[in-house]
């Protein structure tokens, strides 16, 4: 067929071919290995072979694609999967079918090669599977079918019986997260259950940040902390404990908010970042701390301070750094001020309170 440049006779020889596998359903349609399943399977992808094009061929193949695939289960043929998902694809958008039978079709193929992928009887056809799944994700992911709406009406239901399922819960997770799902119930359960599972520092800090856009405070902190305990390395440590920090700063916590920015300086002593932060944390207290308006005007030199030690220990934030300096240093005490609490530039000084740090005495 395939070498066959006459019409008439190419569609003669398909013909034929069609005929071939028809009888074989009838007479041999209970063979133990291919049974009529795999025969459906075998005739739709050879009808597409030859006749790609054709808008009745497509259908028709479909319908042999579900059934082989229906029907075989987790003996399905890599092939029939793969074709079965392009397929599928080409009938959504022909608008033969839905975007909800689109989606159900990827979580039945999906499944299979899951499956396929753990089982060592197919160990010989992980190479296969592996260009198969990732062929499956593309076709869909290009669908355009899976909205959040539709996500959660087929995958909502099914949440509870599959908490257990990693597999399940990653390709939900896969689905919810390319289709920007960012603000859903379903997103935050199944990330949650998947966590359980297998909980990671990428894992926690994913979930820090959904309950974060829901202003969920307290659970934004539980899974932020839970990042920082299964951080692999500093560099990563020291930025979950910076941005926890922030997080507090945001709470006026500043007390908590001061100790993870220490303990970011700690994972990565040369950055300038939570230097700046507690500097910004000093500045923020400042009404708080002190029994005067002098008191409380020397918290700013110690957060100038920060800001001077941030720039000190890395240079790319001296930009930031020198206009919280400009903005701060405006709120030092006046020199007669000094003067009147028998003080002079350059003494040292301890400023009270939760802060409590030595610092410099300057005029503004």
């Amino acid at each position: 067929i395939a070498a066959n440049r006459d019409a008439a006779k190419f569609e003669e020889l398909y013909q034929l071919l069609m005929k071939v596998y028809d009888q074989r359903m009838v007479y041999f349609g209970d063979h133990q290995r291919t049974p009529t399943p795999a025969i459906k399977g075998s005739k739709a992808v050879d009808m597409l072979q030859f006749k790609r094009d054709d808008n009745q061929v497509i259908r028709e193949a479909y319908e042999l694609l579900n059934d082989a695939v229906t029907g075989l289960g987790r003996r399905s043929q890599p092939a029939f999967l793969l074709t079965f998902m392009n397929t599928s694809v080409n009938m959504y958008r022909m608008g033969n079918i839905d975007a909800e039978t689109l989606v159900k079709n990827y979580t039945l193929i999906s499944d299979v090669i899951d499956f396929q992928l753990k089982d060592q009887g197919h160990a010989r056809f992980h190479d296969t599977l592996e260009e198969v799944k990732g062929g499956v994700e593309g076709l869909f992911a290009s669908s355009g079918a899976a909205s959040c709406q539709i996500i959660e009406q087929i995958y909502g239901p099914q949440l509870e019986a599959n908490k257990f399922d990693l597999a399940w819960l990653k390709r939900v997770n896969q689905l919810l997260a390319r289709g920007l799902c960012e603000d859903t119930d379903l997103l935050y359960k199944v990330s949650e259950y998947q966590h359980n599972i297998e909980p990671s520092s990428a894992s926690a800090y994913g979930l820090a940040r959904m309950y974060l856009k829901t202003r969920d405070i307290p659970r934004t902190i539980e899974f932020y902390n839970e990042a920082i305990r299964l951080a692999e390395d500093n560099n990563q440590r020291g930025e979950y404990l910076y941005q926890l920090a922030m997080i507090y700063l945001t709470q006026d916590n500043f007390v908590a908010s001061r100790t993870h920015a220490l303990r970011a300086i700690e994972a990565r002593p040369n950055w300038g970042a939570p230097f700046l932060l507690i500097g910004r944390a000093y500045a923020a207290a400042a009404n708080s701390v002190g029994a005067d308006d002098f008191e409380k005007k020397a918290v700013y030199w110690a957060a100038v301070d920060k800001f001077m030690r941030a720039k000190s220990v890395d240079p790319s934030v001296t930009d930031e750094a020198n206009e919280q300096i400009r903005i701060y240093s405006a709120h030092f005490p006046a020199l007669d001020e000094i003067f009147f609490r028998n003080m002079q530039q350059g003494q040292t000084y301890t400023v009270g309170g939760w802060i409590n740090e030595k610092t410099t005495v300057r005029a503004k």
